[in-house]
């Protein structure tokens, strides 16, 4: 069984343990790892749709060896608050990211997102300026200006399962995200989206259907076929002032993962890393030793905050 993070500890770290933190009034879980002797710039973890804290199992111990280590759950997520009215979308995880960088890290950061994630790190990295050390997208979501981008995750599945015509039912809606959050629809979603299979397991499943029970869930399920919003990616692209790293599971069923890095290239900064690898729509997860070995090679690239 992989112990969770929460409960990780070595003699060289502090932590990593929850710190909790409150963003206009709500109720935030986040993690922070410190080592003894941190190198180079902070480094934000953001997870994607549906995911939280818990899908950097086996990125956090490595990272933490090296670098001050946080990550975060986004309002609407994991264990942070699912209040009802909230705009869920990119504006709102932009300011929450943008505001704990501020609050709790006080220094550069580094952010990295994955997939809606990503969307979200990228557009805080964008408005943080300066104050972002870089930005590492993983399998990022999000629309170009030239782009209608059709629903991505589990928006698709919906979509496949009953039809976008059905979709304003909120009967449906409910039936659809009931379903949806049993063991076995996240597994075998999970199994589409994963190559390499070997980390498909009990507790990554448990760490996707349990923050789905929470009161609220259901509100912001709602949304999936409204996000991300907020600017196209070339627009904040051409906004970002720091490093960026493209982090690509070529292989992702998700999005046409070779179309998209098609794009990004031609709106990427010109001083873009790119990081190409045999895996699905979320290889920090799948292929971690892979990622973590690209993030550290990376990072060390970077000065010192």
């Amino acid at each position: 069984m992989i112990p969770s993070i929460d409960d990780h500890a070595t003699p060289a770290l502090i932590g990593p343990r929850p710190e909790p933190w409150t963003y206009e009034g709500h109720g935030v879980h986040a993690l922070a790892c410190r080592p003894l002797q941190p190198q180079g710039p902070a480094v934000l973890l953001v997870h994607g749709f549906g995911a939280s804290t818990d899908h950097w199992r086996y990125n956090i111990p490595v990272l933490a060896e090296r670098h001050e280590i946080h990550a975060i759950d986004l309002l609407g997520f994991g264990r942070s608050a699912k209040p009802e009215g909230l705009p869920y979308g990119g504006g709102l995880w932009r300011d929450q990211l943008v505001a704990y960088v501020r609050e709790r890290i006080g220094r550069p950061t580094v952010l990295v997102g994955n997939s809606l994630g990503g969307f979200a790190a990228l557009a805080a990295g964008a408005a943080l300026g300066s104050e972002a050390a870089g930005v590492v997208l993983i399998n990022a979501a999000g629309p170009f200006s030239d782009e209608q981008a059709p629903p991505k995750g589990w928006g698709a599945i919906a979509r496949r399962s009953i039809g976008g015509a059905l979709l304003g039912s909120p009967v449906l809606q409910r039936l659809l995200f009931e379903n949806l959050r049993r063991p076995a629809t996240i597994r075998r979603t999970l199994n589409q989206v994963y190559i390499d299979r070997r980390n498909v397991n009990d507790e990554l499943v448990e760490a996707i259907r349990r923050p789905s029970l929470d009161p609220g869930a259901f509100g912001v399920f709602r949304t999936v076929f409204d996000i991300p919003r907020g600017q196209p990616l070339d627009e904040l692209f051409a906004q970002l002032q720091c490093p960026l790293l493209l982090l690509w599971g070529l292989r992702d069923p998700w999005i046409n993962a070779a179309g998209r890095r098609a794009a990004f290239q031609r709106h990427a900064p010109d001083a873009t890393t790119e990081v190409v690898l045999d895996a699905g729509h979320c290889p920090h997860d799948e292929v971690p030793e892979q990622v973590n070995a690209a993030l550290l090679e990376w990072l060390s690239s970077l000065p010192d905050a």
